[in-house]
């Protein structure tokens, strides 16, 4: 991406960089998805083709359908964003972005099973006895965590995500915007055949002090998303998302410690294939109109 050396470079994490468009008065960003990707917090060194244009296409395919909800960052997926990068680039908000993940939970699976099967509880909220994994939960709750710079994000409470904000009333707000964002994406999701069963999302706020969502919103890599047909409580599920090359990454005989290795040609394409079937079974299109759009 030749153009993209030519801006600055003010963040880069496992998936994506952020740049600074002109100058340093201007307070656009350019928001770019690689074709990363990393388990265990790892980053391999084979991408998944076309992965970071799903996880952008989805991101501005609900960033427009949920600005009745919430306010969001992105400004356009052409204007502005160099040919190289068309199609896994957004123009985007710079936001002061909150110190807590949003972490917003339908179904009790993953991290927060194991927190229910020790506790009877998930982030301080305590839940009916005798839920099975997988089960859909009375109404969604918020579960917040920190924003680890290395390793995993702790889960806390309410309470500590107040603390760390310093603001217990933006804090309330947060929580409820994060769940009518989840009830929304969740009903569109069951409606296309697909259980949204658990989102994080990352709130800020703009230049005026408004709340706004950034980052990546209701993608596979920031939700777990599941094939209705073949949902079944009392076990895990299959999912679209990087679980594929997970499961194989866990039978690979690798110590899960960096340098991860090197994805087989078979996991490659099965993960592709599930990130694109995630984005047409969601947005209702074929993955190439979103190319197209943004070519």
């Amino acid at each position: 991406m030749t153009a993209l050396a030519d801006l600055p470079l003010i963040a880069s994490g496992k998936v994506r960089e952020m740049y600074r468009l002109n100058g340093p008065e201007d307070e656009r960003l350019l928001m770019v998805a690689s074709d990363r990707i990393s388990t265990y917090d790892a980053v391999h060194p084979t991408p998944i083709p076309d992965k970071g244009k799903v996880l952008t296409g989805l991101s501005a395919f609900w960033f427009e359908r949920t600005r009745q909800i919430v306010a969001n960052h992105m400004i356009s997926a052409t204007d502005g964003v160099p040919a190289e990068a068309r199609g896994r680039a957004l123009v985007v908000r710079k936001l002061k972005m909150l110190p807590v993940e949003c972490v917003v939970r339908g179904y009790i699976t993953g991290s927060g099973w194991k927190d229910y099967q020790a506790t009877g509880r998930v982030s301080g909220i305590e839940l009916p006895a005798g839920l099975r994994e997988s089960e859909q939960l009375p109404e969604p709750i918020f579960t917040p965590s920190t924003k680890a710079e290395v390793g995993h994000d702790e889960a806390i409470d309410f309470e500590r995500a107040a603390e760390l904000v310093g603001d217990r009333g933006l804090m309330e707000r947060v929580r409820d915007i994060s769940i009518d964002l989840y009830s929304y994406a969740a009903s569109h999701a069951r409606e296309r055949g697909v259980i949204l069963a658990d989102t994080k999302f990352e709130l800020g706020l703009d230049e005026d002090g408004e709340l706004v969502v950034g980052d990546e919103v209701l993608t596979p890599d920031s939700s777990r998303y599941w094939p209705a047909d073949g949902y079944e409580v009392g076990k895990g599920q299959p999912s679209f998302d990087k679980q594929y090359v997970r499961d194989w990454a866990a039978g690979s005989g690798w110590d899960k410690r960096p340098p991860a290795p090197a994805i087989p040609d078979d996991v490659v394409a099965g993960t592709r294939a599930r990130y694109v079937e995630a984005y047409e079974l969601i947005a209702g299109e074929p993955f190439e109109a979103w190319l197209d759009r943004t070519a």
